[in-house]
């Protein structure tokens, strides 16, 4: 079967906790993308630093690793032509490609918080399959396959259905 891995953190936390600018920034990020808390937006940062790390060194390799590297972050759809590009990246442009954030700019709900909550409780689909983690990346592939589950009216019971026609069967008799 293979041995048991070691769980790792997918985020580092800020080095001052108590920065009050810090927190103010990540309390607008937090309410603009709809996040549930404050680590969903270092588990942003990090993966931004970790794409940054690839490219400084990326730096000295060859065209064809690089262009590779170029490549899957532009199926993620971050539009990176160089390596500057990539330091260029920041935690928002990684949020911008969040499921929650494209079922809110699709208009498939009000709020972003509405999105969350519609994700959570199974109701998007993402090309045909459900997908209930408000963090999967959208790949430009899966841009336009995003749709939400319309709920069937519950079919009633054949007892209620026949109490149902009993009724209207007496309303036409007393109507007549």
């Amino acid at each position: 079967m293979g041995d048991i891995k070691k769980k790792r953190k997918l985020f580092s936390r800020p080095k001052k906790l108590f920065d009050k600018t810090r927190i103010d920034e990540e309390n607008i990020i937090v309410k603009k993308y709809g996040l549930k808390n404050k680590r969903e937006s270092w588990k942003a940062k990090t993966a931004v630093s970790k794409y940054r790390k690839m490219a400084k060194t990326l730096i000295g390799k060859d065209i064809t690793e690089q262009q590779a590297f170029f490549n899957k972050l532009n199926k993620m759809g971050l539009n990176v032509i160089d390596i500057s590009d990539v330091l260029a990246l920041t935690e928002e442009s990684l949020l911008e490609r969040r499921l929650q954030t494209f079922v809110f700019k699709k208009k498939l709900s009000n709020t972003v918080k509405m999105a969350r909550q519609l994700i959570t409780h199974k109701n998007v689909l993402v090309d045909g399959v459900v997908v209930n983690v408000p963090s999967f990346i959208i790949t430009k592939d899966l841009e336009n396959k995003i749709s939400i589950i319309k709920k069937k009216a519950k079919k009633k019971d054949k007892k209620e259905e026949n109490d149902n026609e009993i009724k209207v069967e007496d309303n036409k008799d007393g109507e007549e």
